[in-house]
């Protein structure tokens, strides 16, 4: 499966007084990429008992995007556990590598934060393991 990719217009309201990205937008992008993956996949949240909650994310900058600039960011699996997953976010500007992020969500009962298996459908609409 090949990993999703979502593109951005960075808006002026996205930039700081250096003329770049403010860094806590990029999370926000990550996010929305992120959700029009799944939904893409019929993955909407919270239309199933089983939900997924954020529980760490890291962010790496190699570079930074500006204003008017397109930021490409592809997201896919990169781990699988029981009840955890992590997703990997990369951004892109052209050729320019500008952040990489990795983000673990922990499944929970929808409305609870009781953990939960990952339903073997939603791996296998990820890419992973049935």
């Amino acid at each position: 499966m090949h990993p999703y990719r979502h593109r951005f217009l960075v808006r002026y309201a996205e930039a700081d007084q250096q003329g770049v990205v403010f860094n806590a937008h990029y999370l926000t992008y990550c996010d929305t990429a992120i959700d029009f993956w799944w939904r893409s996949l019929g993955l909407g949240v919270g239309d199933r008992e089983f939900d997924c909650m954020v529980v760490k994310a890291v962010v790496e900058w190699q570079g930074s995007a500006k204003y008017a600039e397109e930021l490409d960011i592809e997201v896919f699996v990169s781990r699988w556990g029981k009840t955890s997953f992590d997703v990997t976010c990369n951004g892109t500007v052209g050729e320019r590598s500008i952040f990489a992020a990795v983000i673990t969500y922990v499944g929970v009962r929808r409305g609870t934060t009781d953990t939960l298996q990952v339903p073997d459908a939603m791996k296998s609409a990820l890419g992973g393991p049935a």
